[in-house]
């Protein structure tokens, strides 16, 4: 059986090259085909994000729904840190119950304003994984920080299936330990909250690395949470071979990750292409070795 994981398209976002000035200048073109591009990438969900949004959020994140649906039938997942942008958002998305709120953090504010948008709009949420003293140490305050998010999203009456842990990932540039108490906290997640999904902004872990290089850090720790039974991902859709792996069309990579995550190395001389980048990315990922903007070379 190959697993899959459904794919968040982020490409349409307010700081990107194509969709940003559009967004601003509220010309639909560019942001209509990135839509249509996207979804025929195979994208689950196309994330909006507009960001802060602080001057107009209210009429961008509407305006952005309702020029995306148009010309698409693919679910969205709403994106700004603007609570009334949000809201403005779901009173004009069509398919409601299919949606994602991007995001809840553990932070009472955001939980105030938001948990009753998303209990009436009956969408998924992604739960955050950030509190009020911003990221998690270890993987037990993620634990922790996801319990109170649960329990708040249940007392409005959202059901865990409608809940998307996500348990942020980090920057390779920062140390490996964070990534490993995200990957420790996947494994805890079905006990904690059985019937949940997860998700994780996935280039997250490739943040400040040289552009060219990003693309194979993001691809490895896709598998790596896939181990863990990762159900969604934001992604690249624009990485075709991002794109197999979440469509479950590379399971020998995945498998051998797999294995090396349980102490099963493959003999690196065997190796060679998409195989050996795999291999000597997970050992980056999981610090096994240092890392240098050189890994691939080594």
């Amino acid at each position: 059986m190959s697993q899959t994981v459904k794919a968040i398209a982020e490409s349409i976002n307010i700081m990107g090259k194509r969709s940003g000035g559009a967004m601003k200048e509220r010309n639909p073109g560019p942001v209509q085909e990135m839509a249509k591009e996207e979804s025929a990438a195979g994208a689950a969900y196309l994330d909006l994000n507009i960001g802060p949004a602080r001057k107009d959020g209210t009429e961008l994140m509407p305006w952005a729904v309702e020029t995306v649906e148009a010309v698409t039938d693919t679910p969205l997942c709403l994106d700004t840190t603007n609570t009334d942008a949000m809201a403005a958002g779901f009173k004009v998305v069509k398919n409601k119950a299919d949606a994602i709120m991007n995001s809840i953090s553990a932070q009472p504010e955001r939980m105030e304003k938001l948990i009753p948008v998303a209990a009436e709009a009956g969408c998924n949420v992604i739960a955050l994984l950030w509190g009020p003293d911003g990221m998690p140490r270890d993987s037990n305050e993620r634990a922790a920080m996801s319990v109170d998010l649960m329990m708040a999203l249940m007392e409005a009456g959202i059901p865990n299936e409608k809940m998307l842990f996500d348990p942020i990932g980090t920057p390779i540039t920062l140390g490996a330990d964070q990534i490993a108490s995200g990957l420790e906290f996947m494994s805890m997640l079905g006990d904690i909250a059985p019937g949940a999904g997860s998700t994780v902004g996935l280039s997250n872990v490739s943040n400040g690395v040289a552009d060219h290089l990003r693309k194979y850090l993001d691809r490895t720790y896709l598998i790596m949470l896939m181990k863990h039974g990762i159900t969604t991902a934001i992604v690249n859709a624009y990485d075709a071979e991002l794109m197999g792996i979440c469509k479950g069309e590379r399971q020998d990579l995945v498998d051998m990750v797999h294995g090396m995550m349980d102490g099963n190395d493959p003999d690196p001389s065997t190796l060679q292409g998409t195989a050996l980048e795999h291999y000597k990315t997970y050992k980056v990922l999981s610090g096994q070795t240092v890392f240098s903007e050189s890994w691939l070379e080594l």
